[in-house]
């Protein structure tokens, strides 16, 4: 005879935190989860976008793009590192409250206090120390809160929810960036971005779902050597995980080398006004927001239904390739908006179905958080070498006359340079997405 909760009165057991989750979560944790990544992304990249930039041209106009490419290699360097450390401590966490709610708002906290440190930064030291623990800090909640879409959305839905937080990362960068240049100074832009990062992240402190470790699933007690040997994925065993990573990393190398000099791409080669670049800035990064607003929920649900990963990966990441091709050869304002239109599209599709796939080819749920964190080195480590590469490309090609004006239009070689190798590693890392066996 089955028996039935409602007559016998026994509540039915509580999910186990490392099964698979079968139920789809409710809109409320949907919302919370939105408004915690628009957070933590407006974290990120109000200071890369502009304010980090901005300070380094007012700590030396002559040295800023070497000043801007030390501090953002070594925040990203760390952010290597912290990213799957702390997503493998908040797979082991055994707190009541759950593995992950302890970590974001840990990050939260700790960002918005790194944040305030920058804003106080007049020197080259303080402002690497406090963007390091900007990058450390949200790095830790970023494990968390993506590795929570595993834990609680089934996979017929991932491809759903990923949309929305990548339309959920797109405003976050818009409003960073809108932040950074509405403010007026930069202090004030650090101060109300780790204000917004705190205020968004509460309402998912009140309704995480996060789920606690039962006592028989709780990892072993720790071990340093065990720790340390977990982060190492093998590709001969876990082969879809190999590529997965590679691809992504590919691809946001690309992206990377596309973005990071994007105000001094607009002062020194377009020939905007400095007091006018942040404006054009945030124009280009509206556009772009817009436009993968428009896609990337589209077409997660429909990659959803169709069953099919890797088609959307492919063909998104030679669109937002195309992007970096315009802009190395249009070097124009309207050559600009173009590229933002094509990146919104390619990077709209992109980062919500690419993100169903990663959690399609994760060795097990034990280790999410850890193994996203591994998956999240492809989007960081681009961040620690994309700006030596596009250092010396410019430094480079800049030295031995590569800049040209005919009839008063300016024509840069090196940043012409500097996209089309940005265009073909997006190629690349594009097409071999098709490696990956496991996903369809």
């Amino acid at each position: 005879m089955r028996h039935d909760a409602r007559v016998t009165g026994t509540a039915p057991a509580p999910r186990s935190a490392l099964a698979e989750p079968t139920d789809n979560p409710p809109g409320r944790w949907v919302a919370a989860i939105t408004l915690t990544s628009i957070g933590l992304w407006a974290g990120f990249f109000g200071p890369i976008q502009v304010l980090l930039a901005q300070q380094a041209e007012e700590i030396s106009a002559d040295h800023k793009k070497t000043i801007l490419a030390v501090v953002l290699g070594l925040g990203a360097f760390v952010s290597v590192v912290c990213n799957p450390v702390f997503g493998a401590f908040s797979d082991r966490t055994t707190l009541r409250v759950g593995r992950r709610l302890p970590w974001v708002i840990g990050g939260a906290v700790g960002g918005a206090l790194s944040l305030l440190l920058l804003a106080v930064a007049d020197n080259v030291v303080v402002m690497a120390l406090g963007w390091c623990g900007v990058q450390a800090t949200l790095n830790a909640m970023l494990a968390a809160v993506t590795a929570t879409v595993p834990d609680q959305v089934p996979v017929a839905r991932r491809g759903r929810v990923g949309g929305i937080l990548a339309v959920a990362q797109t405003v976050g960068v818009v409003a960073g960036t809108g932040i950074a240049s509405a403010t007026g100074s930069i202090a004030a832009g650090y101060a109300v971005t780790a204000a917004a990062l705190v205020v968004l992240t509460v309402p998912y402190c009140f309704d995480s779902r996060d789920l606690a470790l039962a006592p028989d699933e709780r990892p072993a007690p720790f071990d340093w050597g065990g720790f340390v040997r977990g982060f190492w994925i093998s590709p001969r065993e876990h082969p879809d995980f190999a590529w997965a990573w590679i691809t992504r990393f590919l691809v946001n190398l690309g992206n990377a080398l596309s973005l990071l000099y994007l105000l001094y791409y607009l002062q020194d080669v377009i020939g905007v006004d400095k007091d006018e670049a942040d404006d054009r800035v945030f124009v280009l990064t509206a556009i772009y927001a817009v436009v993968i607003m428009a896609t990337t929920v589209v077409f997660g649900i429909w990659s959803d239904r169709s069953g099919r990963r890797k088609v959307f990966v492919t063909w998104s990441g030679v669109v937002g390739a195309l992007a970096s091709l315009l802009l190395a050869v249009g070097q124009s304002w309207p050559a600009a908006v173009a590229a933002a239109v094509l990146l919104g599209v390619g990077y709209g599709i992109y980062t919500s179905v690419d993100f169903a796939l990663i959690t399609q080819v994760l060795s097990g749920a034990e280790d999410r958080a850890k193994d996203l964190g591994v998956i999240n080195i492809a989007n960081a480590l681009p961040q620690v070498v994309a700006p030596f590469i596009a250092a010396l490309i410019l430094l480079v090609v800049e030295a031995a006359g590569g800049v040209t004006e005919t009839g008063g239009d300016r024509f840069s070689v090196g940043y012409c340079v500097l996209y089309a190798a940005a265009f073909l590693v997006a190629i690349l890392g594009s097409v071999l997405v098709h490696r990956i066996r496991s996903v369809p």
